[in-house]
């Protein structure tokens, strides 16, 4: 691997390779970029290996930054309802799952104050749905969230915003360097 990219986790515990986020403008990493992005993958790690409901339905962490997660689920025969195509919830929890690995991104304990969910297109049996998540704001207790669900093909499938409100804790204690 370069220098500009880490592994990172997911969901089975491999590791692949993630860049190491937002790069200055001369193309490298600042130190407190480095960092933030560690914190990220940290958290990350750390999340997936207590997120029971996740892991049973096969939810993947394919990418993790500050402020962003990306996530991944296979849709399976059990995950269709009775018109045949995947059911909203899974959608739903893809979506919330991947808003709470960004939102927690920072190593401050985040959980959600509300959110709200646009389905555009139907899933299928057979199809990988993939959910981007982008921090739009950062304030005090609150964020606001972005997430953007995509089948393998690039075709939108939900749109899903969601409001953080940080709580006290952090996943793990950080020493100042």
């Amino acid at each position: 691997m370069s220098e500009e990219t880490t592994p990172g986790p997911t969901q089975s515990g491999s590791m692949e390779a993630q860049a190491d986020g937002p790069t200055a403008e001369q193309g490298m990493p600042t130190a407190a970029q480095r960092q933030a992005q560690r914190r990220a993958r940290e958290v990350g790690r750390l999340m997936m290996v207590d997120d029971r409901a996740s892991r049973h339905l096969g939810i993947e962490l394919l990418e993790i930054g500050p402020g962003r997660a990306k996530m991944s689920l296979a849709i399976r025969p059990e995950l269709t309802n009775g018109h045949g195509i995947c059911h909203g919830g899974y959608i739903f929890l893809l979506s919330d799952t991947a808003f709470a690995f960004a939102c927690n991104s920072h190593n401050q304990r985040t959980v959600a104050a509300g959110c709200t969910i646009e389905f555009l297109a139907p899933a299928h049996d057979g199809d990988l749905l993939t959910a981007e998540a982008v921090e739009q704001h950062r304030a005090g207790r609150h964020g606001v969230y972005d997430i953007r669900v995509h089948d393998q093909h690039g075709k939108l499938i939900a749109l899903f915003r969601g409001k953080s409100a940080t709580i006290k804790g952090q996943f793990f204690e950080e020493t100042e360097q």
